[in-house]
């Protein structure tokens, strides 16, 4: 989760670092009041943004793909404490650790069948 976490600060610290390295006055090597240079880097920048929206929708699905292929193998599994009060022969209260472990949906990877039920006696 931190990873993820992590990794969409870098993409967002990269793009904005990329949108702010882009927001810098033009130098013209030619007038400006030509329509054909004014003209050139309205298409190029058009262009530009389509290619390169493109281009990350072709990443971000080939990520997609591969996240959702290997989901099923992910075996991260942690343990999780819960404790339980229970009262000794004696009368006593106490507090029992029960460790389970989960994996990293948080769901019990072993869970423990709940206890048999006594066999009823046979009527004779």
């Amino acid at each position: 989760m931190n990873t993820m976490r992590t990794k969409q600060g870098c993409c967002l610290a990269v793009f904005l670092g990329l949108l702010a390295a882009g927001c810098s006055t033009p130098s013209y090597t030619t007038s400006s009041y030509h329509p054909g240079p004014v003209a050139g880097r309205a298409v190029g920048t058009g262009v530009g943004v389509v290619a390169g929206n493109a281009a990350g929708f072709v990443v971000g699905t080939g990520e997609g793909l591969v996240q959702g292929a290997t989901a099923p193998f992910d075996t991260t599994t942690h343990v999780v404490r819960r404790w339980r009060t229970e009262t000794t022969a004696d009368g006593r209260t106490i507090q029992v650790a029960e460790d389970i472990l989960v994996d990293s949906q948080g769901r019990p990877v072993n869970a423990v069948a709940p206890a048999p039920a006594p066999a009823a006696p046979a009527n004779p």
